[in-house]
């Protein structure tokens, strides 16, 4: 008689779905809406994963990987949200002046090309017995886990963003400190709602459920102003001579991720005191 299913797969089960119909969907045309959805539903499985990995530790050890079929695809669909992010700033900032950046705009279509030709030969490129693959091996991964067991795990893979966090708490957060904050507060939402699902009460209180909500929302606009600015730079990077408006834009791009950095920072750290004693 084989060993009862975690409670906790079918949430898993559902979301394994709905991926697997956006990425047919793909499979026809890539569309950015489209990718940028499927992106949230594959970082739900590879933390589902992670979840397993910590469940099953003490007999697969660091051999159990579940997800790394998806690994590729998630990264290149990544980029896609990355790019999405710099081509709206642009279309903001014409809108805004009401003047082209053409010179920009030929720059981002050719990556845009690059990027979702990538992406749509990688998903032509495989099969949906990867799907299938990760819907059996999470399965069978779920099969008698006590809820306990589940407690234990995601409590391990909070306190490890958390001592991340420590670290973060230091000193000055950088942009690299800025962004695995952002990933790590994501993580820990998700798998808090992962625990409440199951019955078990949150970790954190509302209150502090509220502060971290708070600053991941206030984190997107300096990521968006982040990536921005990194794609702004790669294109002037060869172009010495870049007219005054390209100049301009950079000028405020920088001086807005100064201001956004520090107004994360102080945020950041107001939140680790609280969480992290």
């Amino acid at each position: 008689m084989q060993a009862k299913v975690s409670p906790v797969f079918q949430l898993l089960e559902s979301q394994l779905q709905e991926a697997k119909v956006i990425f047919l969907t793909l499979g026809k045309q890539i569309k950015s809406k489209k990718a940028i959805e499927l992106l949230g539903k594959m970082e739900f499985l590879e933390l589902y994963a992670d979840l397993m990995a910590k469940v099953h530790f003490e007999i697969e050890g660091l051999n159990f990987n579940i997800f790394k079929d998806f690994k590729d695809l998630k990264r290149s669909l990544r980029k896609i949200h990355h790019f999405k992010l710099a081509e709206k700033s642009l279309n903001d900032r014409e809108e805004k002046l009401g003047i082209k950046f053409n010179g920009y705009r030929i720059h981002l279509d050719k990556y845009k090309k690059q990027l979702y030709n990538e992406a749509f030969d990688l998903i032509v490129g495989s099969t949906l017995k990867s799907w299938d693959d990760f819907h059996d091996k999470a399965m069978k991964a779920s099969r008698g886990i006590k809820p306990l067991g589940i407690h234990t795990a995601v409590n391990q893979l909070i306190q490890e963003e958390l001592d991340f966090f420590q670290l973060d708490k230091k000193g000055t957060m950088d942009s690299k400190a800025l962004k695995d904050t952002f990933d790590g507060l994501r993580t820990i939402i998700m798998l808090e709602n992962l625990l409440i699902h199951l019955g078990f009460n949150s970790i954190f209180i509302p209150a502090i459920h509220q502060e971290i909500a708070a600053l991941k929302d206030n984190l997107k606009p300096w990521y968006s102003n982040q990536l921005s600015l990194q794609s702004l730079t790669h294109f002037l990077r060869d172009k010495p001579d870049a007219g005054k408006k390209y100049l301009e834009w950079l000028k405020e791009l920088k001086d807005q991720k100064t201001r956004l950095s520090s107004q994360a920072e102080t945020q950041a750290h107001q939140l680790f005191d609280k969480i992290l004693g």
